[in-house]
């Protein structure tokens, strides 16, 4: 689907993009990889299994390793788990 490019090329490419973008850091294909994995999937709901079938990694435990569930998404979690805990606890208190 894609042209296979080298990695050499693909972070030249971000580099190109970096400059374009005036971004002082120094963008490569494994902080994309981590950036997709955490910003980009994880902190938006997608589950780790999916994240870790699309890095291409056979073990979860590798995902779990590479991406790391950055706070927020902790926080976000806890908080469903808060608001679904009052739902029940409101429905067992009408029963």
């Amino acid at each position: 689907m894609f042209p296979n490019i080298s990695n050499q090329k693909l972070n030249s490419y971000l580099k190109e993009i970096a400059d374009l973008c005036k971004i002082k850091k120094n963008l490569t294909f494994h902080i994309a990889r981590h950036t997709f994995a955490t910003t980009i999937t994880l902190s938006n709901g997608v589950p780790i299994e999916t994240v870790s079938k699309l890095l291409g990694h056979s073990k979860i435990a590798t995902t779990q390793i590479y991406a790391k569930v950055i706070e927020r998404k902790v926080s976000d979690d806890m908080e469903i788990l808060k608001r679904k805990m009052a739902i029940i606890n409101n429905c067992k208190q009408k029963a």
